[in-house]
């Protein structure tokens, strides 16, 4: 028999045979697994969907490796919370994409779409710290694309350079086009035709764009929230103790995550209840949204019978008041996990207080809350958070401790 180009010749008993043949056919399938695990970043790989996925359509043909999955699951020990109550964080801040998050898992399948149809450039649009935007220009150059990247700032800050904070520094190392809209001119045009007007400037100059919208939420990009319940169910499978999760909690701010989230628990057979905390418009625009992101599916199913959103937008989208970003330190400090002040952050704290509120709703739950990522976003908080955070001195030596030059080596 052979194992990795290797031959053993064996005259062993029968049982003994079966044994080594066994572990053999293990270690070679180990080898492989790990050849795998080294080289398939940034390949295109054919896609087969979860079984109980088989009748959505269309079903996607490909995807391209971006992500590092499955990212970690662990337990998440807040404070005060209800009896009997267990929450677990389910890491896709640790994705990739240069500190990303959720919106590597769409990309992964926008991005195999767009290289099917001999794009030379990525057009996509957001906020100006939008996530979004920051891992498509990653993930567009990590494939050899051009990224034009359209943001929204406030009408004062338009002829202004927009600076080098958080996400905007790196989208800017990578080289990404950046075209500033004024939030006043984005809410009277919208999405859908600023990107418009830049695929048709592109296509006129000889380009050949991709259009990916707001947040990759689009029903191809509902795909890679589908692929992370399957991810999920495989942890759990996997894991030494028979935990299951009776809730799934996730921030929201562009509908695709919680389709993608809600119809897949919903199919499979995790039936954990989906509670999107929406960071912007308003529940009821939520269920719109993803209701058209299911029908693009040919799901068969009510959004609002599978997902419930709450509002989490607090005094407005990408605003944040000082309560909320005490709450950001305060879990930071307890727990060690950094949330983002637009997404995570709201969505954990308009959890938790709903649990202070009502905790018999919660009590003897386990609970499994999707953190998005977006840490670059809290670059943009410093000055609001200065006040916040502490625990600083200058060290007192005193004289008699011995001094030396040239003691303390400094390179």
């Amino acid at each position: 028999m052979s194992c990795g180009g290797v031959t053993f010749v064996t005259t062993l008993n029968p049982t003994k045979k079966i044994k080594l043949q066994f572990f053999t056919h293990c270690l070679a399938t180990e080898m492989q697994a790990q050849n795998s695990f080294n080289f398939e970043f940034l390949t295109k790989k054919n896609y087969d969907p979860p079984s109980w996925a088989t009748h959505l359509n269309p079903i996607p043909s490909h995807t391209f490796s971006l992500g590092h999955f499955p990212t970690p699951i662990h337990k998440w020990n807040l404070p005060n919370l209800p009896k009997n109550t267990e929450v677990y964080l389910k890491r896709d801040d640790l994705s990739g994409m240069q500190l990303s998050g959720n919106k590597v898992r769409k990309l992964e399948f926008l991005l195999a779409d767009a290289v099917a149809q001999g794009a030379d450039c990525i057009v996509t649009i957001g906020g100006i710290q939008s996530n979004h935007c920051r891992a498509t220009a990653v993930a567009a150059k990590y494939l050899n694309l051009d990224c034009y990247l359209i943001l929204r700032t406030s009408k004062v800050l338009l002829d202004k350079d927009p600076g080098l904070t958080g996400n905007l520094l790196v989208e800017r190392l990578v080289g990404a086009h950046v075209d500033l809209v004024s939030k006043e001119e984005y809410s009277k045009v919208g999405s859908l035709v600023l990107t418009d007007l830049l695929k048709e400037k592109l296509l006129k100059e000889g380009r050949k764009p991709y259009v990916i919208p707001v947040g990759g939420s689009n029903s191809l990009g509902t795909w890679g929230y589908i692929e992370a319940i399957r991810e999920i169910e495989m942890q759990l499978q996997q894991s030494a103790s028979s935990i299951g999760f009776d809730d799934i909690v996730v921030a929201c701010g562009s509908g695709g995550t919680i389709a993608g989230l809600s119809l897949a628990s919903w199919l499979s057979e995790l039936k954990a209840k989906v509670h999107a905390f929406c960071v912007c418009d308003d529940p009821e625009y939520f269920y719109d949204y993803a209701q058209g992101l299911l029908d693009g599916l040919q799901a068969g199913v009510k959004s609002r019978d599978i997902v419930v959103v709450e509002n989490a937008k607090g005094v407005g989208y990408a605003l944040s008041t000082t309560e909320e970003l005490k709450f950001v330190k305060e879990v930071a400090e307890a727990t060690g996990v950094i949330l983002d002040p637009v997404y995570s952050g709201k969505a954990a704290y308009g959890m938790m207080k709903q649990m202070a509120e009502n905790p018999t709703k919660w009590e003897g739950r386990r609970v499994l809350f999707i953190h998005t990522g977006g840490l670059l976003g809290l670059f943009d908080k410093t000055e609001e958070m200065a006040t916040l955070v502490g625990k600083w001195r200058t060290m007192d030596v005193l004289e008699s401790v011995p001094r030396e030059d040239g003691t303390g080596k400094m390179f």
